[in-house]
């Protein structure tokens, strides 16, 4: 009898232990991200350039403010790119959306005259990918961060089956420190 109960037991106990490791591993990766997101916090100025197009041999200099939303996993950045004398106000901002994976927008999204964020993946420690789409436009936004103080961005469309770089821009930081084990108040 004990025997046949440990046995009816058994397939229990190993999809709970599976459950349990697959419920860990999406925590995990959320606290990754969470902690990928916060190196972003802080202030970002640097060089851009468009690198394909009509307007290919633009340059640009860039400033942003990073910042992650309270009690949710994503960030902002916003701010604004100079050509001249003309400023254009830029901003990106995603969020994790539970089951749907990450969502968002650059600029006013596609309704406006930005891009909708509508998935993304923290590749690592030091690197994101946002898929980007505005009706038949599709592309991907990168961010990496190899130090506490550059980050790189470049936008890229999708032409054909390729993804052609498009935007790339620079940035270092510049308010003094680097986010890491403290929180900002």
């Amino acid at each position: 009898m004990k025997r046949a109960f440990l046995l009816a037991l058994l397939p229990v106990m190993a999809i709970a232990s599976t459950t349990a490791s697959k419920a860990d591993a999406i925590r995990g990766g959320t606290e990754r991200d969470k902690k990928f997101f916060e190196t972003v916090e802080g202030e970002w100025v640097g060089p851009g350039e468009i690198v394909a197009g009509k307007y290919k041999g633009t340059k640009f200099n860039c400033t942003f403010t990073g910042s992650t939303p309270a009690g949710k996993v994503g960030m902002t950045l916003d701010g604004g790119c100079r050509v001249g004398v003309f400023t254009q106000k830029m901003s990106a901002t995603v969020e994790h959306s539970g089951n749907k994976g990450y969502r968002g927008m650059f600029l006013d999204g596609a309704a406006g005259k930005g891009l909708d964020i509508v998935a993304g993946n923290v590749v690592d420690a030091h690197k994101v990918v946002f898929s980007l789409n505005r009706n038949q436009l599709k592309g991907v936004m990168q961010a990496r961060i190899p130090d506490d103080n550059t980050m790189t961005v470049t936008v890229s469309v999708r032409v054909d089956e390729q993804l052609v770089p498009v935007i790339g821009m620079n940035l270092k930081r510049v308010d003094g420190s680097a986010v890491g084990a403290i929180a900002r108040k």
